[in-house]
């Protein structure tokens, strides 16, 4: 298992690398530049901004610096290599670095309460749905996944604000900093997410249940009880747990549209703003922090499957 996973860790820098360069070769090759304005700009002052922040060299050059291999010592700004994303472009009182450090604890605590609610919701809806197939419940569980599929959280977002913070006056509108000021984002987030794993769960559950190995379980005496917590939920949990990995990086990493209609001053908004400024940098580290984040959520995920299942064995 060790040497499992110091080799993914290895692979993870030639993966992140081209990461890298793909994005930074998609970026460059958007018209516009991040210094084009409705207004445009001098020629002269353009000119003195690109050579500030190199853009005057080739692409190649730009590449490498931001790497850290070409950059000359003493500069202002760090490479890659020595763990500084860049200046902003867009907002040039602050370095990528700045806006990770005071918006990624954010969007990180937004998630986890997402995926905390999802969890929460969707395993016990799909394993009731399963055991209780073709009933009430079945009905009720799938209709409640259908619906947290079906509505955006575009739409969920201000509906649970009328209700809840204007009609009821449970919950503050908007806003971060308080344990109050969680409830409504987390659960515009984590709904939709709720539906997909319980839906998973439901398929998953329906076909551990079918198999050989829980009739033995059950001709052996166990309670059905033993049969469903020992045996069946824990194969049941196995492709649950496979999309977990993907859904942590996306929800922790920022979500632009909850962040937005609730005031949340997370990274959310520059994936999509840095974009439309061609603001480079920005656009490299949120990609190159998403990157990260789903490597080592998936390397979690391959080393819990070891433990789901016994029969699963890195080497």
């Amino acid at each position: 298992m060790a040497r499992y996973i110091v080799r993914r860790l290895l692979w993870t820098i030639p993966v992140l690398f081209f990461i890298a360069v793909v994005t930074f070769s998609l970026v460059h090759a958007v018209p516009g530049g991040p210094f084009d304005r409705e207004k445009a700009l001098p020629a002269e002052i353009i000119a003195n901004l690109e050579k500030h922040y190199g853009l005057d060299q080739p692409l190649w050059k730009q590449f490498t610096d931001y790497l850290g291999v070409t950059r000359k010592p003493g500069g202002e700004y760090g490479g890659l290599l020595q763990g500084q994303l860049g200046p902003s472009f867009s907002s040039r009182s602050r370095t990528v670095n700045d806006m990770v450090a005071a918006h990624l604890p954010v969007s990180a605590q937004l998630g986890i309460c997402a995926l905390i609610i999802a969890v929460g919701l969707g395993v016990p809806l799909g394993v009731l749905a399963a055991l209780k197939q073709n009933t009430m419940w079945d009905y009720i569980g799938m209709g409640m996944a259908i619906f947290g599929v079906s509505v955006p959280s575009v739409v969920l977002g201000p509906l649970l604000i009328w209700v809840f913070a204007l009609a009821l006056q449970w919950v503050p509108v908007a806003g971060w900093g308080k344990p109050s000021q969680v409830v409504l984002p987390a659960i515009a987030l984590g709904l939709g997410q709720s539906a997909i794993i319980a839906r998973l769960t439901r398929a998953s559950m329906l076909q551990v249940i079918r198999e050989d190995y829980i009739r033995t379980a059950r001709a052996k005496g166990l309670t059905e009880r033993a049969v469903m917590i020992k045996h069946a939920m824990k194969n049941a949990f196995i492709p649950v747990a496979t999309v977990l990995g993907p859904m942590f990086a996306a929800v922790t990493t920022g979500t632009f549209l909850v962040e937005q209609i609730f005031a949340i001053p997370g990274m959310g908004k520059y994936f999509i703003t840095s974009i439309g400024n061609r603001d480079y940098p920005v656009v490299m580290g949120t990609i190159l922090l998403y990157a990260v984040f789903l490597v080592f959520a998936n390397l979690t995920v391959d080393i819990t499957y070891a433990f789901l299942d016994p029969r699963i064995r890195y080497t």
